[in-house]
């Protein structure tokens, strides 16, 4: 039966000025209600009559016929339904969505066909629209109509049946990036205070400003007292705001941490400070990132936000400046610990996409970032713990004391046990008197210095660096620090004819790196000479020689981390030995012999996974999976590579790991209500994962709002590199297995296929016209 229409009586529903199919969603329900007189079949509405189509024996509308690919097409237009939008969703809810989570997917047991009444004859015909994907995708326009406030809307039949690819990538670039945006100021503090991760039961919202900027801390406190209703706290810094004994006096009363301002006019005569918007993660990340944004930018830039891109190194600059680093997250729990540094690459791709107009303003802009990006340099990733003298390798080793207070209340419950054991108490009163230093358990100190480098390399957790992570020089670190080596003596010598001066003191590492020079207390100092390009181009080609002398392994053709306490390579096989292809620090040679013999260990069918199976080893309950471990797929792993095949050559393998990962992204989004998550299990093709932290980016009602940040990217970074005849077989979730030919599994991919032709999917992409797909 068709939803009840409950328009006016004797008259007709039009909508004259209609817009054009497949825009935002502002854009298609902005307008409003438009009634014209009735002339349609009759006036039976007038007495209460509700026009259906009888079903073939009373309500078994599943005993319909099915609608074949043959069946007669509309020959008047496009097909446009009449819709009383709250009726439709309580209609669509209640038939079809039989777990109860708001949304219609593959796991639902409902017909999975609902008829709707048609525009053309006032709702009196109605026309069936079938299969998980449709009835999701009207679930999804529903709940847009209802947020723009419309109780009846004229809805087109392509928006139902939209091309998955399209649809998925205009949401990510219309919507996703506009319900992830944050800013911190008067306007955006409500929404950026709340933090998911605080646990300490007090839900004060509180922002801590850095010393050395009193209008900013005076600008908030004037916020506070316009605000009353806030509560808001504010606090000020001290000169030195990473220690780590006043980082863990934090731990109680976690807060915001302030972010770069620009100064604006108040529209009263004044001036005033505002916020710069910046990209979350989201789901409970709702804060600036420091490796999330950079995969995060790449997909702005694609999606043309180069301002918004531009606006998170803004933040980044400001954080080396005023925290010492560009931080985990911009939380005070964070304040010891950095991430993976992307900012050199991400600056220089922003700065080729700025408006040319301003040279020199572009040029200025670029300089800030890339003296930020210095200082960065010698004062966190090659400065002591981080650096290992000897060999002058650089690792994630930050400081820190205690247990990290933004993780879930029991995740650290099966380490404390035995030692509250050992002392006769709870785990919770261990915990406090651990953090309070009352007990001292110096292998608990080991246990949570790796378990904050950990947390620092972003692989939170894998068991490639359980226990282990602060002493290993990794090969994904030495690829981005050779990275930064490359880029920086680049832009001395292209931009800024190859003199650059530091404004800020701090003291330059030592270089070539040596135990006997790290030793010396003496230290050459920032602003004493210029910087020129020959000297980075030689600490890049001198950790060149080391990742090779240490990392390449020649037997098993792969990089691997390096054990700066047991002098000897960490045999886990990770994906990250790709990121050398990223940063261009593998040889030809070299990169032949990755592409050739290494990247078939983790490629599958849904991308690559993040190590090997093998070197995980055997899961059970005493050892539970690991989030960034085989078979779990995350974005961060797919660009990197793809960016880097391509960089040498390789682009038919780059396509193919491409197609690989957004199909298993465009499946999970027709078949899974549009979920966008933060990782994929590419074994099963899931985002139904086990792992530690289970998954982001489900929690969603009816619509999804956010996607997730960085897959988000992936997607639309993805869609760079596929062909023509690609983009429409992922449309229509083609398996990899059939699109490139794989015959050791090609019997698999048919069965597939065929049952692809009787599943919800199959009678979902029906109306998909291939020939019509955008080249």
């Amino acid at each position: 039966m068709a939803p009840t229409l409950n328009h006016p009586t004797g008259v007709t529903f039009v909508d004259d000025g209609h817009n054009p199919v497949h825009v935002d969603a502002a854009t298609y329900y902005g307008g409003g209600e438009a009634f014209t007189r009735s002339r349609t079949y009759s006036h039976s509405h007038i007495h209460g009559y509700i026009p259906k189509r009888t079903p073939l024996f009373e309500e078994d509308t599943h005993m319909r016929a099915r609608r074949m690919s043959h069946d007669e097409k509309s020959v008047t237009g496009p097909r446009r339904f009449l819709i009383d939008v709250e009726e439709t969703i309580r209609v669509v809810l209640e038939q079809e969505d039989t777990d109860g989570d708001f949304q219609i997917s593959i796991t639902d047991a409902g017909p999975k066909m609902m008829a709707l009444g048609t525009a053309t004859s006032n709702g009196f015909k109605t026309f069936d629209v079938r299969g998980t994907y449709m009835l999701s995708n009207l679930l999804q326009e529903l709940a847009l109509a209802r947020d723009h406030g419309r109780k009846r809307i004229v809805l087109d039949e392509a928006r139902l049946s939209e091309n998955p690819v399209d649809r998925l990538s205009r949401m990510i670039k219309n919507s996703f990036w506009h319900s992830l945006t944050r800013r911190i100021d008067g306007d955006g503090l409500e929404i950026i205070t709340a933090d998911p991760k605080n646990r300490t039961g007090r839900v004060q919202p509180r922002i801590y400003v850095p010393y050395g900027e009193p209008a900013m801390a005076e600008y908030y406190r004037k916020v506070a007292r316009e605000k009353p209703h806030m509560n808001l706290d504010v606090q000020v810094l001290p000169p030195k705001p990473d220690d780590a004994v006043f980082v863990k006096s934090l731990n109680s009363k976690p807060g915001l941490l302030a972010l770069a301002m620009n100064e604006v006019d108040d529209g009263k005569g004044g001036r005033t400070l505002k916020g710069i918007p910046f990209i979350v993660p989201g789901a409970r990340f709702n804060e600036l990132y420091n490796w999330d944004s950079y995969f995060i930018s790449l997909g702005l830039l694609v999606d043309g936000q180069v301002t918004m891109a531009k606006g998170m190194v803004d933040h980044f600059i400001f954080e080396i400046k005023h925290y010492g680093k560009i931080l985990n997250g911009s939380r005070s729990y964070y304040l010891c610990r950095t991430q993976p540094p992307f900012l050199t690459d991400m600056a220089l791709q922003i700065y080729n996409q700025l408006d040319r107009s301003d040279v020199e303003s572009n040029r200025q802009w670029l300089k800030r970032a890339i003296q930020a990006a210095i200082k960065e340099y010698h004062t966190i990733w090659v400065a002591e713990p981080r650096i290992d003298p000897k060999t002058g390798l650089s690792r994630y080793r930050p400081d820190g004391l205690g247990i990290p207070p933004e993780t879930e209340a029991t995740h650290f419950t099966h380490i404390l046990e035995p030692y509250a054991e050992k002392h006769g108490i709870s785990v919770l009163e261990f915990s406090e008197k651990y953090n309070n230093g009352v007990l001292k358990e110096p292998a608990l100190d080991e246990y949570f210095l790796h378990d904050r480098a950990v947390r620092e390399s972003g692989h939170d957790t894998t068991y490639r660096f359980e226990k282990r992570c602060a002493n290993l020089g990794t090969i994904d670190l030495q690829a981005l620090l050779y990275k930064y080596e490359v880029d920086i003596g680049t832009a001395i010598r292209e931009v800024f004819d190859d003199e650059l001066e530091l404004e800020e003191e701090f003291d330059l590492a030592p270089f070539p790196p040596s135990v006997e020079a790290y030793r010396n207390p003496y230290r050459e100092c920032s602003t004493s000479r210029l910087q020129n390009s020959e000297e980075w181009f030689e600490r890049a080609d001198h950790r060149r020689e080391m990742i090779d002398k240490y990392l390449w392994n020649e037997n098993k053709k792969l990089y691997f981390d390096y054990d700066t306490v047991l002098e000897k390579q960490s045999l886990y096989e990770s994906v990250t030995a790709f990121w050398a292809l990223w940063a261009g620090c593998a040889s030809e040679e070299q990169c032949w012999k990755l592409v050739s013999q290494s990247l078939k260990r983790f490629e599958v069918l849904g991308g690559l996974v993040s190590g090997t199976e093998e070197s995980r080893g055997k899961i059970s309950l005493d050892r539970p999976n690991r989030q960034w471990d085989y078979p779990y797929a995350w974005p961060p792993h797919q660009i990197m590579t793809w960016v880097g095949l391509e960089r040498y050559g390789y682009l038919e393998d780059a396509q193919r790991l491409s197609y690989r990962f957004l199909y298993m992204m465009t499946t999970a989004f027709v078949d899974f209500n549009g979920v966008v998550p933060e990782k994929f299990d590419a074994v099963k093709l899931s985002h139904l994962v086990d792992a530690e932290y289970g998954n982001q980016g489900l929690d969603f009602k009816m619509v999804p709002r956010e996607g997730f940040g960085w897959m988000n990217s992936a997607y639309q970074v993805g869609l760079s590199f596929l062909t023509t005849h690609m983009r429409r077989a992922v449309a229509t979730c083609t398996s990899p297995e059939i699109v490139f030919g794989s015959s050791a599994n090609l019997e698999n991919a048919v069965a597939q296929a065929a049952h692809a032709a009787t599943d919800p999917l199959g009678l979902a992409m029906e109306s998909l016209d291939i020939d019509s797909l955008p080249a």
